[in-house]
């Protein structure tokens, strides 16, 4: 494979949340950037980035990404990143505002969906959400299953 072939398929790298479609209804939705150090983007790039348990949070007007997890990079030396540190998000004062009156009017909370490569710069998108009841679960469950049901049949039809 070319090395332009290969630095393109990089790029297209998308790190999701798989368990937040589960556990929360999502609602707006927003493009941060994110401050990280050199080692940080050369480990995203190989691909040892997690974002499954993280949130987000609004403290001293500046927003914050939490328990983001972003593995050593292989070639770095003793001055590697910490893996769990938080992570400054890039948003417009604007956006901020927003999350946070979402934020403050209660029952909500701001989580990353996924993060991915757009223009060589590293962006994750976050979405305010609420929290689905135990109930809720079980529904989405219930729905997922007679889904796969029906794609099955269909597809054992022709």
């Amino acid at each position: 494979m070319s090395a332009k072939k290969q630095k393109l398929e990089t790029h297209k790298r998308e790190i999701r949340n798989t368990k937040a479609n589960f556990n929360y209804v999502i609602g707006d939705r927003f493009e941060a950037g994110v401050q990280l150090l050199g080692t940080e983007v050369k480990a995203i790039r190989e691909g040892s980035m997690q974002i499954n348990e993280a949130f987000c949070r609004i403290e001293k007007g500046e927003a914050w990404l939490f328990n983001s997890y972003i593995g050593p990079y292989t070639h770095g030396n003793e001055s590697n990143h910490a893996e769990r540190r938080k992570r400054k998000l890039l948003l417009h004062s604007k956006e901020i505002s927003q999350l946070l009156g979402a934020i403050d009017a209660g029952g909500k909370t701001v989580v990353p969906l996924k993060a991915y490569f757009k223009n060589g710069l590293i962006k994750i998108q976050l979405a305010i959400c609420t929290g689905k009841k135990l109930h809720d679960k079980r529904e989405t469950l219930k729905r997922k299953v007679v889904m796969r049901e029906a794609e099955r049949s269909i597809r054992d039809r022709y």
